[in-house]
């Protein structure tokens, strides 16, 4: 519960005060507040090491449908919001794609656990607040850590509290709402959340093993590599993405 309070109310004034004091005319490359973000970068290391990477190992031990599920599971519940992000981005097409695709997987595929919804062409791209904001032309902001949440710009931080009145899912669960007769609770939120976290972790362990083997630094490489593929994001440019696939928060 100390937990859940952290990222419901400390976690986002946080947030806010990093965004008022950054500056407007920065860009993303630039470090507002690099010792204070490298001292977090830390602390998110030894996070890493002692509670999620002994986790994602363990995952990934686990057998293939039960990994695929899941995926399919948390990323079906992705799309939600994506579906007003790609509403707001004019991207009609996008809309189509999210919505069926999230009617098909959540009927078909038995509340997203399967993905029929690829197999008959729908696919989906994960849009958020961040990518919204970065299309109308919003810079990004300095670049910034945040605690457990890992790389992120002003922009993007500010669209991590956003996402949350977005997406349906965080309105029928963290927001205490009902949706066509749907509701839900924190635990449900944070516990989706937390799997999407293990599955990312778990299907790059490889990927964070060999780039913290082959980074003098490793701050500035990860720094780099999230940049990258924010940018990808808010292009659409799926062939430019890497192996690591999606870097959200």
């Amino acid at each position: 519960m100390k937990a859940i309070k952290f990222f419901k109310v400390i976690l986002p004034i946080f947030i806010i005060l990093i965004v008022c004091f950054t500056s407007p005319n920065a860009k993303a490359t630039e470090e507002c507040f690099e010792r204070v973000s490298r001292s977090i970068f830390k602390f998110n290391m030894a996070f890493d090491r002692t509670v999620l990477r002994p986790i994602a190992k363990g995952y990934n031990k686990l057998p293939d449908p039960v990994k695929n599920g899941t995926s399919n599971f948390t990323s079906n519940i992705a799309t939600l919001l994506s579906i007003p992000n790609s509403l707001l981005q004019g991207n009609i097409k996008q809309v189509g794609h999210s919505t069926g695709s999230f009617l098909v997987n959540t009927t078909v595929g038995i509340f997203g656990v399967l993905n029929p919804a690829e197999k008959i062409g729908l696919k989906p791209l994960k849009e958020d607040v961040g990518q919204t904001l970065g299309a109308y032309g919003v810079g990004p902001g300095c670049y910034l850590v945040l605690p457990i949440l890992g790389p992120s710009t002003a922009r993007d931080s500010f669209g991590l509290i956003a996402d949350t009145f977005v997406d349906p899912f965080a309105h029928i669960t963290i927001r205490d709402h009902e949706l066509f007769g749907v509701s839900g609770n924190e635990i449900d939120y944070f516990s989706v959340k937390g799997a999407t976290a293990v599955d990312f972790r778990a299907d790059n362990d490889q990927n964070f093993e060999s780039l913290e083997k082959n980074s003098l630094d490793l701050y500035s490489s990860l720094k780099s590599v999230y940049l990258q593929d924010r940018e990808n994001k808010i292009k659409n440019s799926i062939e430019d993405q890497d192996e690591w696939g999606s870097l959200d928060n």
